[in-house]
């Protein structure tokens, strides 16, 4: 085996120069836990869960942010590794208060299966008490501050992926924190509730407020779909609960958005569970009452009435606007329709309105 390569668990594998030994052991089939890497961020090792033993090294080796070499041997499963890792866990369980009981995140959390995999059933250390209140002013995110393990991959969503650069590290050592502006609430900084923190956290110190006991994570289908808003095409995981949509998160592999989404995409889908939703077109009577029609009725009396005022005052006496949350296509033919059909170009979109 010619170029690059390195050995990987007893078995020689190749890489890619640039790659760490995280992406490699990806690229294997082989999953190395790690609670702070965010894939396409640059690297922090700052979790320390995915440590690896490098033959020649002092120490273990942060996987996600060390940079896989020519003739390296790394194993990923030492039992020096698992001690460590195990160690680790138990020092991050320790900080704050990780009641599963009631958490969120139960069944979708990395440090509740990290707790798991390594049999950590009573904690050695004294829990460290949270000095911090929980948040919860806003109508979209909780911040539960005591389950908190400052990975800082909400950090990195903020400043990386959606580049809003509205939160950050706080403070220093026992005082540390994730902060908003100068350590203000989140509706009190320039955060604009685009929700990627929520999604990339790890545990349940960000959970979405609409979201609390509506569903665990075993009892939800998730359902890939297309956000309604606009002409992007963003990809949705809508996550439901007998037939009710719970939360919406990006789908990390979707194109074109890759996982991030606007405050619109991850929050605003009450609207479809209105009340005053219209389930059949409604006519107008002479009388200024609405009654019911059927589709064929009423697009009949709308191209009829479309017709008489062409005759009457010719096709510029008619414009359209076509909707903000049509798809690309709708509005293509919604275009077609009044340039080809009717004869103007009086058509717009409301967003300019």
């Amino acid at each position: 085996m010619d170029g690059y390569v390195l050995t990987l668990n007893g078995k020689q594998v190749a890489f890619q120069p640039g790659q760490t030994i995280l992406e490699v052991a990806a690229d294997n089939g082989i999953t190395i836990p790690t609670l702070c890497h965010l894939k396409g961020c640059t690297p922090t090792g700052a979790c320390r869960i995915c440590l690896v033993e490098v033959t020649g090294a002092r120490s273990l080796m942060a996987s996600c942010s060390t940079p896989a070499e020519k003739g390296m041997t790394v194993d990923t499963e030492s039992e020096r590794v698992h001690r460590t890792r195990k160690l680790t866990t138990e020092f991050l369980l320790a900080s704050g208060r990780h009641n599963c009981i009631t958490c969120e995140r139960s069944g979708a959390c990395t440090l509740q299966d990290l707790a798991y995999k390594y049999g950590i059933d009573k904690l050695r250390f004294e829990n460290t008490p949270q000095p911090f209140e929980n948040e919860d002013m806003n109508p979209f995110i909780i911040r539960d501050y005591s389950r908190c393990i400052l990975c800082g991959r909400c950090v990195q969503a903020c400043q990386e992926v959606q580049v809003n650069r509205a939160i950050t590290f706080g403070y220093r050592g026992p005082h540390a924190k994730i902060v908003a502006g100068p350590d203000v609430r989140y509706d009190q900084s320039e955060c604009v509730f685009c929700g990627q923190c929520m999604q990339a956290c790890p545990v349940g110190a960000l959970v979405e407020k609409k979201a609390k006991f509506t569903g665990r994570a075993k009892e939800l289908e998730k359902v890939r779909t297309t956000c309604p808003y606009c002409g992007v095409g963003c990809q949705l995981m809508l996550h439901v609960k007998e037939g009710k949509i719970t939360k919406v998160t990006g789908v990390e592999e979707g194109s074109p958005n890759k996982g991030r989404l606007c405050v619109k995409g991850r929050f605003g889908y009450d609207f479809i569970y209105s009340g005053d939703r219209l389930k059949t077109p409604l006519i107008r009577e002479k009388n200024g009452e609405f009654r019911e029609a059927s589709w064929d009725e009423a697009l009949d009396l709308v191209a009829n009435k479309l017709k008489e005022i062409i005759r009457k005052d010719g096709p510029d006496a008619i414009a359209g606007v076509s909707c903000a949350r049509s798809i690309n296509e709708d509005s293509y033919q919604m275009q077609k329709l009044f340039r080809a059909a009717i004869g103007t170009n009086n058509i717009d979109h409301c967003a300019r309105t």
